[in-house]
C-alpha cells in the first residue's frame, strides 16, 4: 500500500470515530457534539453569554444562536437576562441540562485532549503542523469550526 493510501485510511478513520462518537452522544444524551460543548461552557459557571460560548468555540454568533435555540426548545438551558447589563442575556443551565452534562458520556474531544497534552512539546507541535497542513490540503482553512470533534457540519446563518 502506497504512502498516498495509508493517510486517507488514517484521515478516514478520524472522521469515522468523529461519526461513531456523534452516534453514541445522540443516543445516549439526545445532543450533537456542538449541542453538547455549549451546555458544558453554560454549564462550567452555571450561564454564559452568547458572545463568550462564540469566542469560546470559535464560531459566529448566529451559529451559537442556532445551537442555543435547539438547547432551549429541549429544556436544557434558559435565556435570561443578565443582572449586570439588560443588554446582554446569559445562557443558563437548567436542572434537566444538568442531568444531561452528568449522565453525557466521556467526549471524543476529552479524550483527545488528554492524550494531547500527555505528549511532549515537539510531539504536540508536529501533530499541529501536520493537522494544518491537512485542512489547507483540503481547502479548509476559511471554514467556521469550533474545538469539537464532530462529523456534521455547523449551519452559519447570514446577517
Amino acid at each position: 500500500m502506497d504512502r498516498t493510501d495509508v493517510s486517507l485510511i488514517a484521515l478516514r478513520r478520524i472522521l469515522r470515530a468523529t461519526e461513531l462518537y456523534g452516534k453514541e452522544l445522540a443516543s445516549a444524551a439526545g445532543l450533537s457534539a456542538p449541542q453538547l460543548r455549549v451546555l458544558q461552557i453554560a454549564g462550567e459557571e452555571g450561564s454564559a453569554t452568547p458572545s463568550i460560548i462564540a469566542t469560546r468555540m470559535g464560531v459566529s454568533q448566529a451559529t451559537i444562536t442556532t445551537l442555543v435555540d435547539k438547547l432551549v426548545a429541549k429544556g436544557l438551558v434558559t435565556r435570561e437576562p443578565s443582572q449586570r447589563d439588560r443588554r446582554q442575556t446569559n445562557v443558563t443551565v437548567s436542572r434537566q441540562g444538568q442531568v444531561v452534562l452528568d449522565d453525557a458520556p466521556d467526549a471524543l474531544q476529552q479524550r483527545y485532549v488528554r492524550k494531547f497534552e500527555s505528549l511532549e512539546d515537539w510531539e504536540q507541535a508536529q501533530i499541529i503542523a501536520s493537522l494544518e497542513r491537512v485542512a489547507a490540503m483540503l481547502d479548509a482553512d476559511d471554514i467556521d469550526a469550533a474545538p469539537v470533534l464532530h462529523h456534521g457540519d455547523l449551519k452559519t446563518h447570514k446577517h
